[in-house]
């Protein structure tokens, strides 16, 4: 069974009042996340982009609720976070049937969640050694240099990329791209010359 197809029937079987927040609910993460895709986690509907979840799904006999894997890292809002379970990271926003689902509350929250994955998917990126910009550009144009950092091992590269992107400043950077040039250029690894790239 595809997973929409779960999704609609997950739904399905609430009751009339669960499956017309859920439809709204489900509405929404559509309309507010661009290329959102729906999976299915731990037996409830959830929402991810660019392979990190937004937010899922859960009910009780008396609510309808949005659960963010990171709502440690969130501020509600106008909505209110309740006690919940699944991870000590995980807030969650509880709906009830006498309650009228606060759209424009919920937009808000699904845009924080968007935000706060797009700084993790940053950080992600930056331990996986993605190159800052500018150093293999200023490396290509290099034919010496360029042919060193691509008989480097990828560890040796990585500890480059590190290097220049934890300078913090856009000066420091460049400083550190020129550095690295240098030292690729006479196919010196990091660790070769650690106190020459620490004291740059």
């Amino acid at each position: 069974m595809l997973v929409p197809e779960q999704i609609n029937l997950y739904i399905a079987e609430h009751p009339a009042w669960q499956r017309k927040v859920l439809v709204r609910l489900r509405q929404l993460v559509h309309a507010t996340c661009d290329n959102v895709q729906e999976s299915w986690r731990s037996g409830a509907p959830s929402f991810d982009q660019d392979g990190l979840p937004v937010v899922h799904f859960a009910t009780s006999k008396t609510s309808v609720s949005l659960c963010f894997p990171k709502g440690d890292q969130l501020k509600p809002g106008k909505l209110e976070f309740e006690p919940a379970t699944g991870g000590k990271c995980v807030r969650v926003a509880k709906f009830r049937e006498t309650d009228k689902l606060p759209e424009s509350a919920v937009v808000d929250l699904l845009k924080k969640a968007l935000v706060c994955n797009s700084k993790l998917a940053d950080e992600d990126a930056k331990k996986k050694g993605h190159e800052p910009i500018g150093l293999e550009a200023v490396l290509r144009k290099d034919p010496m240099a360029w042919a060193n950092w691509e008989s480097f091992p990828k560890d040796t590269r990585n500890e480059y990329l590190d290097w220049v992107n934890d300078g913090r400043k856009e000066e420091t950077r460049k400083h550190r791209i020129a550095k690295a040039l240098e030292l690729i250029r006479d196919g010196i690894t990091r660790e070769e010359e650690p106190k020459r790239l620490r004291d740059a």
